[in-house]
């Protein structure tokens, strides 16, 4: 078996492990969101939201983009100069520790400043509750992006996606029953992030997955913050991209508008998900086969896994772009389908993100951060630009259509960097056939003009589609060695015999 294959197998494992966490934790989330906001106001849920918001994006400062650049840099430390790595490890915890405790006092101090530019008086003292939880959360990213570079999920998924939403849900639901005053909510938030970590720092060193140490080295640290920064600025801009649709719907239309787009808008969003699961051991494992200088096989990785990805999810993207009435109707209800035309054209956007893989990440992985920071800046202006020119004419349309063409922009800059640096591209000739069939078949669906206002009615269509592609992708010989590598590996670790699909994969293999 070839190293790419072995690299495949690897993070297909990953990928399946990650997204049950991501699938586990967006229930649990879910779950507490919905007691806050059945319990509590719609204003202070508002609040709460917008101190999560405000939250996040100090987050962002104070990690200075190390969740993003440690699992890149201690896989490739460990390849190179495996000497360094517990320096690493220990300069990267220190520096992200006392960062996060500043601007937990910055951000204590400025309460009020910010609850004016929200023009909510509440916000302020929800603000200076919350904020004791971000060196928290700065650590436990820290401590989950340490073990994604040693090539583990487990920190992920029992930490960040399964101890923290059950813990957070449980001190809400205790919160509810009890009826304690809206204040508790935060208090609640901080103490789940401080289960977290005690939990979460307990199992690393339960498990010696490295050893806690208080050395601060200043080379090492200027040059992690040096990678790093792009990364953080690149965090910005993309909470930018996130919420400048919304912000100015609400600026330019109504809250009735916004909060139809915001139907819109989180469906569209889970089109990455096998995209952002893949990623997670991809980053280390890519980094290594960089380190070693192996470009053949990191393009080759890169192939596959971006037509695994476009594979696994074109299902989703294919209900949300031919049936958009009725997944609307499905998660939100029949009074927000008018945002349907809004999710076509965000779904044709995020998947434009998917269908060219990890772009962003491959840049990170042969350090060139600033690329990713360029193609973000681009994104953004072109964001707001287009936000400023159609939501007044086209409103949801215009915000979707302006968000869809940032996305684009980014993903065109990045893969044409990537290219340009390495000569990787995602379209391998067994890709690109499944791409023309899809749009092809796709089109001819849409061409029919189905009128479902029901999920359960576009079934039995997507089905009668996905079997229609299936037997087409076959039959033009799409199938690589490696499909049918990791089908044999999949069907060797559930202990079952799958003889009559293996032989129809050979066949057209």
């Amino acid at each position: 078996m070839s190293e790419a294959s072995q690299a495949l197998q690897k993070i297909a494992r990953g990928t399946g492990i990650v997204f049950a966490g991501t699938v586990i934790s967006m229930f649990f989330g879910f779950l507490s969101r919905a007691i806050i906001a059945r319990y509590f106001s719609t204003g202070e849920y508002g609040v709460f939201n917008l101190a999560l918001t405000v939250l996040s994006i100090a987050l962002v400062v104070a990690t200075l983009g190390f969740q993003n650049s440690l699992p890149r840099e201690i896989a490739f430390y460990r390849e190179r100069e495996p000497s360094k790595v517990r320096d690493l490890i220990s300069t990267a915890l220190i520096i992200v520790a006392l960062n996060s405790i500043i601007w937990t006092i910055i951000l204590i101090l400025g309460a009020g400043n910010v609850a004016q530019v929200f023009d909510e008086g509440r916000l302020a003292y929800a603000l200076k509750i919350v904020a004791f939880a971000l060196p928290f959360s700065a650590l436990i990213g820290t401590l989950v992006s340490i073990s994604r570079g040693f090539g583990r999920v487990r920190e992920q998924v029992y930490f960040q996606n399964i101890v923290y939403p059950i813990a957070f849900l449980v001190l809400i639901a205790l919160g509810a029953f009890l009826n304690f005053p809206f204040t508790y909510v935060f208090f609640a938030y901080v103490l789940a992030q401080v289960i977290t970590l005690l939990a979460l720092t307990f199992d690393v060193w339960r498990v010696k997955l490295f050893e806690f140490r208080t050395s601060l080295d200043l080379k090492l640290g200027k040059e992690l913050i040096r990678f790093s920064i792009p990364l953080m600025l690149t965090g910005i801009l993309s909470f930018v991209m996130t919420w400048a649709d919304t912000l100015m719907l609400g600026y330019y239309k109504s809250s009735e508008v916004v909060g139809l787009y915001n139907a819109a808008s989180p469906i569209a969003k889970l089109l990455p998900i096998f995209l952002n699961s893949a990623a997670f051991l991809y980053a280390p494992i890519a980094s290594q086969l960089y380190a070693q200088e192996k470009l053949g096989e990191l393009k080759r990785v890169y192939q596959i896994l971006t037509k695994w990805v476009f594979l696994l999810t074109l299902p989703i993207f294919s209900v949300m772009f031919l049936f958009p009435e009725a997944t609307i109707g499905f998660f939100f209800g029949a009074k927000y389908t008018s945002a349907a035309p809004a999710l076509r054209i965000l779904a044709l956007g995020f998947m434009f993100h998917t269908f060219l893989g990890l772009n962003g990440w491959s840049l990170i992985i042969i350090g060139s951060t600033k690329a990713n920071l360029v193609g973000d800046l681009f994104a953004a202006m072109t964001n707001i630009i287009l936000n400023v020119l159609l939501i007044p004419l086209y409103g949801m349309q215009g915000a979707a259509v302006a968000t869809s063409a940032a996305y684009i922009v980014a993903n065109i800059f990045r893969s044409f960097w990537l290219y340009k640096k390495t000569k990787i591209h995602p379209f391998s000739w067994n890709y690109v056939k499944p791409l023309i069939i899809s749009f092809v078949v796709l089109g001819l669906i849409q061409s029919l003009h189905l009128r479902v206002s029901n999920i359960w009615y576009a079934i039995p269509v997507l089905m009668t589609f996905l079997g229609i592609y299936s037997f087409l992708v076959l039959v033009s010989k799409s199938v690589d060695k490696e499909d049918i590598e990791l089908f044999l590996a999949a069907e060797k670790r559930l202990g079952i015999d799958l003889g009559i699909i293996k032989r129809i994969l050979k066949r057209f293999a």
